[in-house]
């Protein structure tokens, strides 16, 4: 992947993708991975592992995962070409995630903040493609300055007009069940990790013994909500994160967490690998369009039983225990009740992992994607 890496120590973790088809072809990949993604969700739905409110909220985030690559895409359209200003080039974690690093998404939202000024100063579409024929048929030139402008210009207009994954993706609520002293909310949110370079998304049903219905309280739920966003955190575990969200919050129940890391991307072309994937992607020597291989990991974490804590002189409030993995004292070190790891990928790797058998990768359940773009599950 030495071509991808223009002027850059192969040493770094984070290199830009200076080259213009390079740059291209990698959005055009991701492109088509979140594509499949959603397939991925309806299938995990048919076997009882995701239920239908579920998967219309991932659906929800995996379309804006692809509206933000479809907008960075626009903003590097021109990444290499002589655009007559200084314009930097994506950077991608090559390492530990194949995704763009937390700082492009940071700027992206403050481009977002600043888009209305840059619309209004630039001309619209129309004009812009005027001005380029005007200038191929005049000056009988290509006119990269102008269309570096009209890419500019849909990446802000795709800013303004479309739901994006943003750095952080605040705390929404699903009514589940329940109108009287015990309502149940599905509540979930996303934040693309600063760690690990990568988007990862939270469920969390929580049973709600509160006066008031927890949407509708103007107290707890912008407390609820400041609290989940700052423990989202990657390195945190999910008991951890679960165990602190019962202990704040008395009349908040906790009593499944769900944790989903969209990622990383492994590449041939574009990420540096070791291990079996390394072999399987460099044996495949796959086209362009299945040069590809996508973690998707779910981590559970469900509530066990109640227990009642006295609290203060003349009440008490309820605690959840949480039930952790039985297995070999794994439950310990995850914090969590199970976790899945899945890898997604087309035909042509996967027959390649198939024939390799790695002992690693015998435990994780693999999604293929087929040709016409059917998703079929094998364990």
């Amino acid at each position: 992947m030495s071509d991808i890496i223009t002027g850059q120590d192969l040493a770094r973790d984070h290199v830009g993708l200076s080259d213009t088809d390079i740059a291209r072809r990698y959005f055009q990949k991701f492109q088509r991975i979140t594509g499949h993604l959603g397939r991925v969700a309806g299938v995990m739905e048919q076997e009882g592992s995701l239920s239908r409110a579920e998967v219309g909220i991932l659906a929800e985030y995996l379309d804006r995962i692809g509206n933000t690559f479809r907008a960075l895409g626009m903003k590097y359209l021109m990444t290499g070409r002589d655009t007559g200003t200084f314009f930097g080039s994506l950077a991608m974690d090559t390492t530990e995630s194949g995704f763009p690093v937390f700082r492009e998404l940071l700027t992206m939202g403050s481009d977002f903040s600043q888009a209305t000024g840059h619309l209004q100063n630039t001309p619209d579409q129309a004009g812009l493609k005027d001005m380029m024929l005007g200038q191929i048929l005049s000056d009988l030139k290509i006119p990269t300055k102008l269309q570096f402008a009209l890419s500019q210009r849909i990446y802000y207009e795709t800013l303004l007009g479309e739901r994006l994954f943003w750095a952080q993706n605040d705390p929404k609520t699903i009514w589940l069940s329940g109108t009287g002293e015990r309502r149940r909310f599905l509540v979930h949110w996303a934040v693309y990790d600063t760690q690990i370079n990568l988007p990862v998304i939270y469920l969390m049903e929580v049973e709600d013994t509160g006066r008031i219905s927890l949407p509708k309280d103007a107290a707890r739920w912008p407390a609820a909500q400041a609290h989940l966003i700052a423990q989202s955190l990657a390195g945190l575990k999910l008991l951890t994160i679960a165990k602190g969200f019962d202990q704040d919050f008395d009349d908040l129940h906790p009593k499944k967490l769900r944790r989903i890391h969209v990622g990383p991307m492994y590449s041939a072309a574009y990420t540096r690998q070791v291990g079996p994937i390394h072999d399987v992607l460099e044996q495949a020597r796959a086209p362009d369009d299945q040069d590809w291989c996508l973690a998707w990991t779910v981590e559970d974490l469900e509530s066990e039983r109640v227990e009642s804590e006295r609290k203060g002189w003349f009440s008490t409030v309820e605690r959840q225990i949480f039930a952790l993995d039985p297995f070999s004292g794994r439950g310990a070190d995850t914090g969590a009740t199970r976790t899945e790891r899945s890898i997604i990928l087309p035909q042509r790797p996967f027959q390649v992992l198939a024939e390799l058998n790695p002992p690693g990768f015998r435990s994780v359940r693999k999604f293929v994607v087929s040709p016409n773009g059917r998703v079929l599950s094998h364990r």
